[in-house]
């Protein structure tokens, strides 16, 4: 997998990693079990610092496509599928989006519990 990061963008690097895992799943480039590059590898190669990498991958933990496990390193989960990682990188452009419209998060939030039918809860 390539990975490429690009330092004059307003994407913060860490994201910049987390959208290329997330766009090699959803093309099927990258399917569950398969194995992400370590954090200092992967850090070296880009120029960036390991912690940046670690963001990226948390990130991905937390969306349910990757774990990070101790002495074997970030894996693609099971659960990880092309369809999920293609509505995390739908996500990300809506709150791409909401933020260059100047929403803040809480903003963000009731307009999605609003096309959910919730808001209000």
């Amino acid at each position: 997998m390539l990975f490429r990061v690009d330092p004059s963008s307003a994407v913060a690097l860490g994201d910049q990693i987390a959208a290329a895992v997330r766009g090699a799943i959803a093309d099927g480039s990258l399917h569950a079990g398969e194995r992400l590059p370590a954090g200092r590898e992967l850090a070296a190669s880009l120029g960036v610092n390991v912690h940046t990498v670690l963001r990226g991958y948390q990130r991905l933990k937390e969306e349910g496509l990757i774990e990070l496990r101790r002495g074997r390193g970030a894996v693609v989960t099971d659960a990880a599928s092309p369809g999920r990682a293609r509505l995390g990188e739908a996500a990300e452009r809506l709150i791409a989006e909401a933020r260059r419209l100047g929403l803040s998060d809480d903003e963000i939030v009731g307009v999605v519990r609003t096309g959910l039918g919730i808001a209000g809860n």
